[in-house]
C-alpha cells in the first residue's frame, strides 16, 4: 500500500511537472508571437515613413533654404487665398507659397527679397483691407545650408553620447552576481537602445513629411528641437527599464531565466512609464489646443514623440534585448 501511496505520489509529481513546463513553453510560444507582431508594427510604421521621407522629400523652411517669410494679420474679414496669391503673382516674386495661419493670419514665403520687393510686397498684402505685419524674417541660403549642416550633427553627437553613456553605465552588467540566468554584454544594450532611437527619430519625421505634404508643415529649427528633445525622452524610459533588468539581475536568490528577468523588469515599470506618458502627453495636448500657432506644430511633433518613445521603450527596446540574448544562446 505504502508502495503504492509512493508511485501514485511520483506519478502525480511527474504530471505536476511536465504541466508547468507545458504552460511555462505556451507562455514563451505566446511571448515569442506577441515580440513579432510589436517588431511588424515598428517595421510597417518605419518602413511607411521612409516612403514618405522618399516620396515626398523634406519641406524645409528658410531657416535651412533661405528665403523670406512673412506673416499678415487681417484686422478685418481675412481675403480668400486665391485673391491674396493672384496679387502676389503679379510681383513676380518667383515661386512663393500662402498658407493660412489661425483665423486672421496668412504666412507668405518667398525668395530672399530686395528691399523695394518687400515693400510692394506689404502694399500687396493689403488687398484693399486693414492689415498689418505681424512678423517678417529674412535668411540668406548660405546661413539656412550652414544650420542644416549644423541641426544635422547635433542629432548625430546627441545619438552618439547617449549610446556611449548607456555601454558605460551598464558596463558591469555581465559581472551579476546571478549567473544562472544568464546576460546580454553591455554593448547589446546600447545596440538596442540605437534601434529604438532610429524608430522614435524617423517615425515622427515620416509623420511630419507626410503633412508637409498634405498640410504645408515645414521642417524648421523648432522641429530639429523637437526631436532632440523626443531623443532625450525616450532615451530616459529606456533607461529606466533597462536599469530595473540590471538589478533583478543582481539579486542573488534570482533563479529565473533572462527572458522572464525583463518581463519582469518590464512589468514592474509599466505603470510608471505610462503615468509619466500621460502627464506629458496632457500637457503637450493642452499646448496643442490653446497654445499658439507659432509652437502648435512643435506640441504636435513633442506628442507624437512621447507616444511613439514610449511604445519603443516598451515593446521595441525591451523584446530586441531579449531577442540577443537568444541569438546569443543559439551560438
Amino acid at each position: 500500500s505504502a508502495g503504492a501511496g509512493g508511485a501514485f505520489g511520483s506519478s502525480d509529481s511527474f504530471d505536476s511537472v511536465a504541466h508547468t513546463r507545458r504552460g511555462f513553453e505556451r507562455v514563451v510560444f505566446i511571448g515569442t508571437i506577441v515580440a513579432v507582431v510589436l517588431f511588424a508594427l515598428s517595421a510597417l510604421l518605419i518602413a511607411a515613413s521612409v516612403w514618405a521621407i522618399w516620396t515626398y522629400g523634406f519641406n524645409l523652411s528658410i531657416d535651412f533654404k533661405g528665403g523670406t517669410i512673412t506673416e499678415v494679420k487681417y484686422t478685418q474679414v481675412r481675403p480668400m487665398q486665391a485673391d491674396l496669391e493672384a496679387e502676389l503673382t503679379k510681383l513676380n516674386l518667383g515661386g512663393f507659397s500662402v498658407r493660412p495661419s489661425g483665423e486672421s493670419n496668412y504666412i507668405i514665403r518667398t525668395r530672399e527679397l530686395t528691399q523695394t520687393e518687400n515693400q510692394a510686397l506689404q502694399k500687396d498684402l493689403a488687398v484693399g483691407q486693414l492689415s498689418t505685419i505681424e512678423r517678417q524674417n529674412t535668411i540668406g541660403p548660405v546661413a539656412g545650408a550652414e544650420l542644416q549642416g549644423k541641426a544635422m550633427k547635433a542629432i548625430t553627437v546627441v545619438i552618439l553620447m547617449i549610446v556611449l553613456f548607456i555601454t558605460f553605465a551598464f558596463r558591469k552588467v555581465s559581472q551579476s552576481s546571478n549567473f544562472t540566468t544568464g546576460f546580454v554584454p553591455s554593448w547589446k544594450y546600447g545596440l538596442a537602445t540605437i534601434v529604438a532611437l532610429v524608430h522614435d527619430v524617423v517615425i515622427p519625421t515620416g509623420i511630419f513629411v507626410w503633412l508637409g505634404h498634405v498640410r504645408g508643415f515645414e521642417i524648421d529649427l523648432l522641429f530639429v528641437t523637437g526631436l532632440l528633445a523626443i531623443l532625450g525622452y525616450s532615451v530616459h524610459d529606456t533607461i529606466v527599464v533597462f536599469d530595473r533588468v540590471r538589478e533583478n539581475l543582481s539579486i542573488g536568490n534570482n533563479k529565473d531565466d533572462f527572458e522572464t528577468t525583463v518581463g519582469k523588469s518590464v512589468q514592474q515599470t509599466f505603470g510608471r512609464s505610462i503615468n509619466t506618458s500621460l502627464t506629458i502627453f496632457i500637457t503637450l495636448l493642452a499646448l496643442y489646443i490653446y497654445g499658439s500657432t507659432a509652437t502648435a506644430t512643435f506640441a504636435l511633433l513633442l506628442l507624437i514623440g512621447v507616444i511613439v518613445g514610449t511604445y519603443s521603450s516598451i515593446f521595441v527596446a525591451s523584446p530586441l534585448l531579449v531577442t540577443f540574448y537568444k541569438w546569443q544562446k543559439t551560438k
